[in-house]
């Protein structure tokens, strides 16, 4: 009964350890937040560490009840076949008595009519006397051997029947006391779990921080190519030279796009291939345009009503007038088809790319190639259509697949449409803050990590993946170079190195699924090799890289030098 007091006396400490322990979950800056889910977590790990014991201590209990249970069954059989056993033994006895009672009787009476002695002298066969005398003998030696037997095996039984009657009485005095705590501690561990469960919700609410990080590296965003062709950056190239060897970079295929829809540069790509609007449009969308009366006006945020296909239309800022004109009669009817929902619908659309970028500049003074784009696909919309477009997708679109001249992934990556058409994204190592090339750099000219940077990532990874305090797993340069207004409290290099375990690179692939995402992320290292999946290594990428450097889309390849 010792082990029972002891158990109960620590849960007993648990509540203290509830009470103890407080998790505030507001705060009002990046720095407050990194320290109150350091005190939630501390607070959620001591939680785990008093529990544990009490839930060791509770499985044992459950343990036990059940065995008590089983064990108390088996009593109950055992003693219903031994008071079974009993009862016949005892209707044995019986007949025994009986019987040995009939006989001595019989030779009762014999030797009161019939003297032995005088019968002995008188007999002429004194054998047959002796034979007699001695049979009347074995006789009455075995209905005694017999009533022995059966009367110790009564006996027995009994004895047997009372220490299993005993023993069930202990056991169901055990159960029943294993039950009271076990009830007892059920109770606490529920309490400390639903704390745990408390703890978890603000640990997630406060790691927000993180999300914002991913979200600023992950090109979550949508946006199209503009008034003005994308501009290049020679330093963003897989040719680019660092300066130092060796070296690792991630390229990610197309960027800033919901992969739905038409693809701007694809549709350059397709109309330098000498596709008509038409087909560029059923190759996205899956229909062709059909008319419709788009005569009236249309509301636009913060200009009021405009007149729909004469103005709003002509001043579409979504592709430059230099591209072909029929990626920009595609691009018209494309616009016209989004815009043309708000129209019918009597809503108001914005002038963003949270809606489509309209400028009153260029409604003012359209350029000729847009203004004939428009006139020419005048009332023209696509039924049952969005009309999702964005810049550059890397040659896959969740619509409808591989956007390459063979319909597959077998010739990407040379027969997509966006590299025909040279878009600068199709293929690009990101490392600047936004997705302009004179944003933002945090000290860096390239996307390159030299070998210990990228080891550094898959340590991260590691951390990532329970080896580690996630919340920590940021950018080294967090607090000199915020994302999304975020700082906080990131690990050195050689602490997540002692995490990891990972210090050199000797080689990188990749796969990539026929779904259009990069499958996995294979690794030669000091460690052996390794296999990541590629959300988990884009992940890890973007929370830990330095400066600005990202992986923007989940169609990626990274390049060692």
């Amino acid at each position: 009964m010792r082990k029972f007091f002891f158990v109960l006396f620590i849960l007993l400490s648990l509540p203290a350890v509830i009470a103890a322990q407080t998790c505030d979950p507001t705060c009002s800056n990046a720095i407050e937040c990194r320290d109150k889910i350091a005190k939630c977590q501390e607070a959620w790990n001591q939680m785990e560490a008093a529990k544990e014991p009490h839930v060791t201590a509770l499985r044992k209990m459950e343990s036990d009840i059940a065995a008590f249970q089983n064990r108390i069954k088996t009593i109950e059989a055992d003693v219903v076949k031994k008071a079974a056993a009993i009862v016949q033994g005892e209707k044995e006895l019986a007949g025994y008595l009986d019987l040995a009672g009939r006989r001595i009787r019989q030779l009762y009476m014999k030797t009161l009519f019939n003297n032995p002695f005088v019968t002995f002298l008188s007999s002429t066969n004194i054998g047959s006397i002796l034979r007699a005398l001695v049979y009347q003998q074995s006789v009455i030696n075995e209905d005694k051997k017999a009533i022995t037997q059966t009367a110790l095996s009564v006996k027995d039984l009994e004895d047997k029947r009372n220490n299993l009657e005993a023993e069930k009485e202990s056991l169901a005095y055990l159960k029943e006391e294993t039950d009271k705590r076990a009830e007892s501690v059920r109770k606490l561990v529920g309490e400390a779990e639903a704390y745990q469960s408390q703890l978890t919700g603000i640990i997630s609410s406060l790691t927000t921080q993180q999300q914002s990080i991913l979200n600023a590296r992950g090109g979550t965003f949508t946006t199209s190519v503009g008034d003005v062709p994308l501009a290049d950056d020679p330093n963003a190239a897989p040719t680019y030279n660092p300066g130092f060897s060796p070296a690792f970079a991630g390229f990610s295929f197309g960027a800033y796009t919901h992969k739905k829809g038409m693809s701007q540069y694809g549709a350059k790509g397709r109309a330098e291939s000498n596709q008509t609007y038409e087909q560029i449009l059923q190759a996205y969308y899956g229909k062709t345009p059909t008319g419709k009366d788009t005569g009236g006006t249309i509301s636009v945020q913060g200009y009021g009503n405009l007149d729909f296909e004469g103005y709003y239309m002509m001043g579409i800022a979504e592709m430059p007038s230099s591209f072909p004109k029929n990626a920009l009669k595609a691009q018209a009817v494309a616009a016209r088809t989004y815009a043309y929902r708000y129209k019918s619908g009597g809503s108001t659309i914005c002038t963003t790319q949270s809606c489509q970028v309209f400028s009153k500049s260029k409604a003012d003074n359209p350029p000729g190639e847009w203004k004939s784009a428009v006139e020419e696909t005048r009332g023209q919309v696509l039924e049952d259509v969005v009309g999702y477009y964005s810049s550059t997708t890397g040659g896959y679109i969740t619509t409808m697949g591989w956007d390459t001249t063979c319909g597959n992934q077998g010739c990407w990556t040379g027969g997509a449409y966006e590299k025909i058409a040279s878009s600068p994204w199709f293929y690009k190592g990101w490392y600047t803050s936004d997705y302009y090339n004179n944003s933002a750099k945090c000290n860096r000219s390239h996307p390159w990590l030299n070998g210990e940077e990228f080891a550094d990532i898959l340590n991260a990874w590691v951390a990532l993946t329970g080896g580690g305090d996630k919340s920590r797993v940021l950018p080294i340069t967090i607090n000199s170079c915020s994302i999304g207004g975020s700082t906080g409290n990131p690990y050195s290099i050689s602490e997540l190195r002692d995490i990891g375990g990972f210090t050199s690179v000797s080689s990188v692939s990749v796969t990539y699924n026929s779904g259009g995402y990069t499958e996995s992320v294979i690794l030669q290292t000091n460690k052996g090799s390794v296999t990541i999946s590629g959300s988990d290594f884009k992940q890890a990428f973007n929370l830990r890289a330095p400066g600005y450097i990202s992986i923007r889309s989940s169609l990626f390849n990274i390049e060692k030098k």
